[in-house]
């Protein structure tokens, strides 16, 4: 008898999207995404960080300051990273995208430039800004459908 506590698509997909966000050296905010196909599989993964070739150590993690002095001027989400990490040839048109944060104003129109007709978040924690209502604004215009990850409580068990 096959087992029937496996991890449903949703989870699946939100537990590489959390995985990837590990990889993060934001000492305050971790992000991770993973951007799936039509067939359920992944096309694509990221986390939030520094540009390649802009070194971890060089430039600044701080949040508050002149905008030169935060990270806010030079670190690239988790979304564009997945985004711009694909190196497939097929489309992205129809595909979803899982997030642990939902995704600002700057990322949305790349989600929706690409054709990523599903946004499924961990967080909204920013709900009340104007950049989270731009893009929530932005996604309803573009029919973009986003939805709140909802958490099963499930232990994920590892084995070998």
């Amino acid at each position: 008898m096959k087992r029937n506590d496996y991890l449903t698509w949703d989870e699946y997909f939100m537990g590489i999207a959390l995985l990837s966000a590990q990889r993060s050296k934001d000492p305050n905010t971790t992000v991770g995404a993973c951007i799936v196909g039509q067939d359920n599989r992944i096309l694509s993964v990221g986390y939030n960080g520094m540009p390649a070739g802009c070194s971890d150590d060089e430039f600044p993690w701080e949040r508050e300051g002149s905008t030169l002095d935060t990270k806010y001027a030079y670190v690239c989400h988790a979304e564009m990273n997945a985004i711009l990490n694909y190196t497939g040839t097929t489309s992205m048109k129809g595909a979803k995208l899982y997030v642990s944060l939902f995704p600002c104003n700057e990322c949305t129109k790349a989600i929706i430039q690409k054709g990523i007709k599903e946004v499924h978040y961990l967080s909204d924690k920013y709900a009340d800004t104007e950049q989270t209502k731009a893009a929530k604004r932005m996604l309803d215009a573009a029919g973009v459908k986003y939805y709140k990850y909802q958490t099963t409580n499930r232990e994920i068990k590892l084995s070998l």
